[in-house]
């Protein structure tokens, strides 16, 4: 991959010199309009081989396409939190089109809503697959409608990339999980504010499925592991609005800290909430710590509001390197200057680079062989930094913590040192 990465920036920095004809000035102002940070390719990526050596399984592969799908609800309550995901998609699509595509052909994208509704995300991947017969599917966001579509991708064996922090406890060779799992989000977010910040009791919170419920019985564990107290816990059908009953028993047993995981649309009725009953983030009395709020969320949330709030992440759009400032002034040219971009965002947008590497590392579209070629694929130029494909399909990431403001977005205050290695079953959490 890196190989042509070196090229196509010596051909970025030579340009006037080494392009002679009009076509070939166009090639380049196509590469130009990518960001330099996510130009990266192996060099299958020049060569056009014959469809019938590169899909030998009856994908929707033609000579001068490639069909992928995307499925993410864009109607309902999570549509708060994945248009996000789709619009990272495309704009990896349209950059990478630019580029000439995979194996020299361009993406064409399939677009299903899944309605917010797991069943209707297990009916729609079928649907990809089987009748649209798609490369690949970029898409979901919840984990019920991960576990929805999940044995509908190992039955008819196709390869969803999925971006999502999320729970772990799970591990498919048809998934590649580009979001974090419990142990770089979960674990690593409790350990530093009982260490910054003195914390020794809890409140956990969540919306009523399978990732929040999950992941707070991980939360509950490490914290009576390291000797400290949860003082309640409770859930909350996905867009329930009415917090008032359960933010005065906050109130009453006055934790160090409220875990909230609360998802979608519900979150804008907390966080006002919780600011109307007098509890002020910015105070810190008591602190709130988060894994489910990004900068999309508090589009809808209003950052005076959540204002104080602290979130365990990956990755904010305020990260500060050369990568990111690129993908964020692509995203804001594509979609707008007021457009704001989140950890699940950003995950969202390495799953069709890490495909195209792993399909051009194989020299196939076909699903074993690009599995085969996914462990080991590495982007040394994702907006988060550097991430690379474990054994296990979930990506080596640092863990970031950050600080809400007013205007939106976060303050970095703490980074890990190192990548974490993914651990989808740490011992004594299952």
């Amino acid at each position: 991959m890196s190989d042509l990465f070196d090229k196509a920036t010596m051909l970025h920095g030579d340009k006037e010199k080494s392009v002679k004809t009009k076509g070939r000035r166009s090639f380049v102002r196509a590469l130009m309009a990518i960001p330099m940070g996510v130009m990266l390719a192996s060099p299958l990526a020049l060569a056009k081989p014959a469809t019938s050596a590169v899909n030998t399984t009856g994908l929707a592969v033609t000579d001068t396409e490639v069909t992928v799908g995307i499925l993410h609800s864009i109607t309902g309550t999570m549509a708060i939190s994945e248009t996000g995901s789709v619009q990272a998609e495309k704009l990896a699509i349209d950059q990478i089109n630019a580029m000439g595509g995979v194996l020299g052909r361009k993406i064409k994208y399939i677009q299903e809503d899944g309605a917010s509704d797991w069943p209707t995300f297990a009916e729609k991947s079928k649907k990809l697959l089987v009748k649209d017969n798609v490369a690949a599917v970029f898409g979901c966001w919840t984990s019920a409608s991960r576990k929805a579509v999940l044995p509908v991708f190992e039955q008819y064996n196709g390869m969803l990339y999925y971006p999502t922090f999320y729970e772990g406890l799970e591990q498919s060779p048809n998934v590649i999980y580009t979001g974090q799992e419990a142990t770089q989000q979960i674990i690593a977010g409790i350990d530093w504010v009982v260490k910054e910040k003195g914390a020794k009791s809890f409140y956990l919170l969540g919306s009523d499925y399978i990732w929040p419920r999950t992941s707070n019985k991980i939360a509950r564990k490490h914290i009576e592991k390291l000797g400290l107290k949860v003082k309640g816990e409770e859930y909350y059908p996905l867009g329930h609005t009415q917090f008032n009953s359960v933010i005065n028993k906050i109130k009453l047993r006055k934790p160090d800290v409220i875990y909230a995981i609360v998802v979608g649309g519900s979150n804008v009725a907390f966080y006002k909430q919780l600011k109307a009953a007098g509890i002020d983030p910015t105070k810190e009395k008591p602190l709130v710590l988060t894994i489910s709020v990004t900068e999309d969320e508090i589009l809808g949330i209003g950052g005076e509001n959540i204002e104080g709030t602290y979130a365990a992440m990956k990755y904010f759009q305020s990260l500060d390197n050369p990568n990111n400032k690129a993908f964020v002034k692509a995203f804001k040219e594509k979609w707008g200057d007021e457009i704001v971009i989140g950890d699940v965002t950003q995950a969202a947008y390495l799953g069709p680079w890490l495909w195209k590497a792993a399909v051009e590392k194989a020299g196939s579209f076909d699903i074993d062989k690009v599995r085969a070629a996914s462990p080991g694929i590495e982007l040394t130029t994702a907006p988060e930094g550097y991430v690379r494909i474990h054994e296990n399909h979930h990506l080596w990431s640092k863990t970031r913590v950050g600080r809400a403001k007013a205007d939106g977005q976060y303050d970095v205050v703490f980074e890990s040192a190192d990548l974490i290695e993914p651990d989808p079953f740490p011992k004594g959490y299952q």
